[in-house]
């Protein structure tokens, strides 16, 4: 059978990166396996759930040219494919499960549990349910349903030996079962908890790879016990690391750390996030960096996935989006960067906007930059340093420069690149001054900063009229 994998998010709103990178590791999963790769709407915790927020899962799924083979718009066999419209087989199951004597109801009320908890804190020990509704009689467990109390399923750990589980990236993980909870099951709203969902999805999903942070994996031994209650085989596990921000904390969207939304907004490509994502926590076995999505299927290989966190750097995503934004087509280009372009140009030809453009193609990082490279050719005043107003009276061929390429550029009939350029040269051989002191000057002049695009697309962009009155 070939790897069928999921994605199950919670419809919280826009998708953190974190969450992505998980995706692209259960996308590459299943397609390198020539499998399947569902998306599940994990919403049983109602409170936090985002209207419209499933739009955005497939939106920022289809961005990143991940294709869901199953889910809630794409209904497979194994549907529905939101959990909130699952819960008569979760409460089916939770049942069955009490039956075969591996959970139990729990009545316990909240003042119960908070009593066992102000124990625990009292004597400093970790708060465990300590399992009393376990030893109710078949006779009080039926009079506590028949009066309408409330209770939640409760699963029924082991409390000898130990629990072992494999993983692909980190082996195996053994656990004491004295340390596990009777995990809740079915809470007392009748939705289910996370844990218990998963497992139930997952083995009637046919689903053969489960790929998530390490922070799950101490929890994993009560997923192999779900699995091992009902007799049915558990999935191959890949925990994957965390991905960590400069100052060390995971990354989260409740810290108000980026999503995909707000890179995309800001002008990172698609292609370039995911490149990005995939290679934090997993390296590839050559020194490439730059892959598309069907390389990345081609070569992803799970036991290359690193147990060592990984840190989000925005510099490095920017090196990628910059090689993305190069890879583009000059027409690619323009369409991409255009509406990131916040200056108006209501009074500029196309054929101006688009060579303003194009001429910093090679120096974009990402689509709101434009405007910060730009400037120069949108403020009317320009403020010249202390430093460049001394370096334009460190030389005395300098005023002698400044004055020949006013009269030169004066003398244009046609006013494009091509001549300005010659007139660069004109200047080079009238002055004899070459280098730093043939290009700087003017440059300083007309924009107030020593550094820019090629000098005859600079002076072009700004225009005639605004240069000749500079260099007055």
């Amino acid at each position: 059978m070939s790897a069928r994998t999921r994605f199950a998010p919670s419809p919280t709103g826009f998708m953190h990166i974190g969450n992505l990178r998980t995706a692209i590791f259960e996308y590459l999963v299943a397609k390198h396996d020539g499998g399947e790769f569902l998306l599940r709407i994990e919403d049983t915790d109602q409170n936090r759930k985002v209207e419209g927020a499933i739009d955005f899962i497939y939106n920022t799924l289809d961005l990143c040219n991940m294709k869901i083979d199953e889910g809630p718009k794409t209904p497979g066999e194994y549907g529905p494919y939101i959990q909130s419209e699952r819960i008569n087989i979760y409460k089916e199951y939770a049942e069955k499960l009490v039956e075969m004597g591996k959970a139990y109801y729990c009545f316990c009320a909240e003042e119960t549990l908070e009593e066992m908890r102000e124990y625990c804190d009292r004597k400093k020990i970790p708060f465990m349910y300590d399992g009393r509704c376990s030893h109710l009689t078949k006779e009080e467990i039926e009079e506590k349903l028949k009066n309408g109390e409330k209770y939640v399923i409760r699963q029924k750990m082991p409390k000898t030996g130990v629990s072992v589980v494999h993983d692909v990236v980190y082996g195996d993980v053994r656990v004491e079962n004295q340390v596990l909870e009777d995990q809740i099951l079915l809470k007392s709203d009748g939705y289910p908890t996370y844990n218990f969902a998963n497992v139930i999805d997952d083995h009637l999903m046919h689903i053969t790879h489960v790929i998530r942070g390490n922070e799950y994996l101490a929890q994993t031994p009560k997923y192999n016990l779900l699995y091992e209650a009902f007799g049915w085989e558990a999935p191959t596990y890949i925990h994957v690391p965390m991905v960590l921000g400069s100052d060390g904390n995971k990354l989260s969207k409740r810290n108000g750390d980026a999503s995909f939304m707000d890179l995309y907004n800001e002008g990172y490509l698609p292609s370039a996030i995911v490149n990005y994502l995939v290679l934090l926590g997993w390296s590839p076995a050559t020194n490439e960096e730059v892959y598309s999505m069907d390389d990345l299927i081609k070569n992803f290989d799970v036991n290359r996935i690193s147990k060592s966190p990984a840190t989000y750097d925005i510099k490095k995503l920017q090196w990628f989006n910059h090689k993305y934004i190069n890879m583009l087509s000059d027409e690619e280009y323009l369409k991409f960067v255009r509406p990131y372009l916040t200056y108006d140009v209501s009074n500029k030809t196309e054929e101006w906007v688009n060579k303003l453009l194009t001429i910093y193609k090679d120096h974009l990082s990402y689509g709101k930059e434009i405007n910060d490279l730009v400037g120069i050719f949108f403020n009317d005043d320009i403020n010249i340093s202390k430093e460049n107003e001394e370096f334009l009276n460190s030389d005395e061929s300098i005023p002698l420069v400044i004055k020949t390429y006013k009269e030169e550029l004066a003398k244009l009939d046609d006013w494009n690149t091509e001549k300005i350029a010659n007139v660069i040269s004109i200047v080079k051989e009238k002055t004899g001054v070459k280098g730093k002191l043939l290009y700087m000057p003017i440059r300083i002049k007309i924009s107030g900063i020593e550094h820019g695009p090629e000098l005859p697309d600079e002076i072009y962009l700004i225009g005639r009229e605004k240069v000749l009155e500079r260099l007055s």
